[in-house]
């Protein structure tokens, strides 16, 4: 299985994911984006899975990769690959399918439970409640054609599918201690006052409480994926 990484900043890799795709003889091509945009061809990957970042979709002045980017998203699309988009990732599938990116009325920063909801045949099912990391101020409307199948209190569109071959969560389920870990010290800034926002501290006790059943659910969604 050839899998191809996209990864926005240093500090936000695929965590639990990795050890997921070794047990498979997985062969993981990482591109950093914010060095070089080298990925393999669309056409010649198995898997492609797509991070998350600081950085917004619309930023293309200050991030050129992006209109690259944009373009292998497409191109994904197009060649029906298999593809994971986790927050940023999301909003890249969601923008590449037609769909509005904005501010979300609240940011939501930490550990808070999203609703699995009831979704079409052999659509991948979350469960009815699962604590998850989320980490975004962003959003966006549900592309045409596509499965909801997340809510959650601070944020209507959590999570979606396009058929059996593309899956997109604003939230993250791959995340490690260590992984969380660097996520408070590269983001302490955003850790701010809101009614979605947790103090470190927080974070990092509901980290131990939750990271493993979130861990499970991702690897059952690769699993999904490469049916």
């Amino acid at each position: 299985m050839k899998v191809q990484v996209l990864q926005h900043v240093p500090y936000e890799g695929i965590g639990c994911m990795e050890s997921w795709l070794d047990n498979k003889g997985a062969e993981i091509n990482h591109t950093n984006c914010y060095e070089e945009f080298d990925p393999i061809n669309a056409n010649e990957i198995d898997l492609a899975i797509i991070m998350g970042g600081p950085m917004s979709v619309l930023d293309e002045d200050t991030y050129p990769y992006l209109l690259k980017e944009k373009a292998y998203v497409r191109d994904l699309l197009n060649y029906q690959t298999p593809v994971l988009g986790i927050c940023l990732g999301a909003q890249l599938i969601a923008e590449a399918l037609g769909s509005k990116i904005y501010k979300n009325k609240d940011q939501e920063i930490g550990w808070f439970p999203i609703k699995g909801l009831a979704s079409a045949k052999d659509a991948f099912e979350l469960p009815e409640t699962l604590t998850v990391f989320h980490w975004h101020g962003e959003t966006f409307d549900l592309p045409d054609g596509a499965v909801r199948i997340a809510k959650s209190e601070g944020c209507k569109n959590q999570a979606f599918q396009i058929g059996p071959n593309v899956m997109a969560l604003q939230f993250h389920l791959e995340m490690t201690p260590t992984s969380v870990e660097e996520m408070i010290l590269n983001g302490s800034d955003d850790l701010d006052q809101g009614k979605y926002i947790q103090t470190a501290n927080e974070i990092r006790n509901l980290t131990a409480k939750h990271y493993r059943a979130a861990n499970q659910i991702i690897c059952n969604a690769l699993t999904y994926l490469k049916r």
